[in-house]
Parts: C-alpha cells; structure tokens; sequence
C-alpha cells in the first residue's frame, strides 16, 4: 500500500526540520574598523569569507569612539585601529589579546576637493587662497587622520591662519563627504578613500607628520577569538596586503 499523500508531507517535513537542525551554523565575525579601512577591509572581508566560510560583519567609524565602544564592552571581536596607540592603550589595560596586537599597515594623507572646483589644489599652503572658504578635516582629538592633518597643517604654519576655515568632521569618511556635497571647498582624507572616488588628490608629504602607522588587536573574551585571529592572519598575509597596496596603503619595516 503506497502511503497516503498526508503521510508523505509529514514525512518530508520532518526531513527538512532534521537537515535544517544537523546543518552547520556560519560562523560571524564582528570587527570594528577604523573609517578609512571601509574600502579595502570591505573586499578583505568579501574574500575571507569565501575562503572560510565566516561571515564578517564591519562597524566602521572614530578610532577613538571604537575604541571607547570596546571600554564598554561592545561585543567585538577584533578592533583595527588608525594608529597603534589606542590599540596599546587597549591592550595595556587588559581589553586586548597582548599576542595579537600587530602594525598592518602605514596609511597617507591627501588634499582633496571635487573635480569641478575652480581651484587647483597642488599643495597645502593652497588652503590660504581666498576661494578656499572652509577646509574639512577629521577631528584631530577622536580621528589619528585629522591629528595628522592637523599635525602637517602645523608644521607649514599654516593651521592658526586657516582657524575660521577648519570644519571639523566625526571621521575620516565624513571629512570626505563634506567635500563631495560641496558643504567644504577641500579637505585632507585618508588616500585608501580618495584612490578610487570621483574627486580630484594630491599626495601630502609624509615627513610632514608622524607615521600614520595602523595596528589591530583581537578582543579579550572575544565570542570568536579563533575566526578573530584567522582574519588578522589574513590582513596580515600577501592577499590581504595586496587588497591594502591597491588602496594606496604602505607597510612599515
């Protein structure tokens, strides 16, 4: 007797319910990431999880308001940071994994403003001309980018005489997008954004400020340390330093 057609959908659905429950979970990886990483961890990420199979899911912002997410026990799994200060500070005081905290990358800045500014942006000192109104940068107290910026700025004699044009945004990606709106003639970016935008960059010289030089860490009581230390092994390998070169990314001795 061939069972009924009833019989047959409880069959199958009790199927489906016993592969569903025996079927592997993705494992998630959560990873707070300083605002110029977006464009190259986005394509690191992308090619971690095809080679894995763990899901990477990004929280990109301030340096220093990622790291005050972590103080406050943020579920974060690894913490990359703009510099390698925040991320010292972090481990010293037991938020961070001592063995994981490692330098990826160097970053570098640039002047940048939209194609269809009537100024010709060549260098800093460009920033005193009367077109140039306002001036965006990261703030230099919450973004290691804007404190170099600041820094450069400094150096040139430049940052007390361009004070009533300085507009100061939350990170480095906003810096950007005030430029691209047109709410800010020019503004000093991370060169990892502005490599492939639609905007117009000069390269700022490097010996006008400390070395933008770029450190993560994995969380202490991360859920997932191992997928942690796998995606900083990855950074930190020739496929993850490829994506970061093409970004205009450099790599201290």
């Amino acid at each position: 007797m061939r069972p009924s057609t009833k019989m047959q959908r409880i069959v199958l659905a009790f199927s489906v319910f016993v592969f569903a429950a025996c079927a592997p979970i993705p494992r998630t990886l959560t990873v707070s990431a300083a605002a110029n990483l977006q464009p190259a961890f986005t394509e690191i990420g992308a090619q971690f999880e095809r080679a894995t199979g763990t899901r990477v899911i990004f929280n990109f912002g301030a340096t220093i308001q990622l790291g005050q997410q972590i103080e406050q026990g943020a579920p974060v799994d690894l913490f990359a940071a703009a510099d390698r200060a925040t991320i010292d500070e972090l481990a010293a005081r037991g938020l961070l994994i001592p063995d994981t905290v490692k330098t990826y990358a160097r970053g570098q800045l640039v002047l940048y403003s939209r194609t269809d500014n009537a100024v010709q942006l060549q260098s800093l000192p460009d920033l005193t001309k009367s077109d140039i109104k306002r001036v965006a940068i990261a703030n230099p107290e919450r973004a290691p980018y804007g404190a170099a910026a600041r820094q450069a700025l400094q150096n040139l004699g430049l940052w007390e005489t361009l004070q009533p044009k300085i507009v100061f945004a939350e990170n480095i990606q906003q810096t950007q997008q005030y430029a691209d709106t047109g709410n800010v003639d020019a503004a000093i970016i991370a060169h990892s954004l502005a490599i492939n935008s639609t905007g117009r960059w000069v390269l700022i010289p490097n010996d006008l400020h400390n070395p933008i030089d770029q450190a993560l860490g994995v969380v202490k009581g991360a859920k997932n340390e191992r997928a942690a230390r796998e995606f900083a092994a990855f950074v930190m390998s020739a496929a993850g330093r490829t994506v970061l070169a093409k970004f205009g990314y450099a790599f201290p001795n």
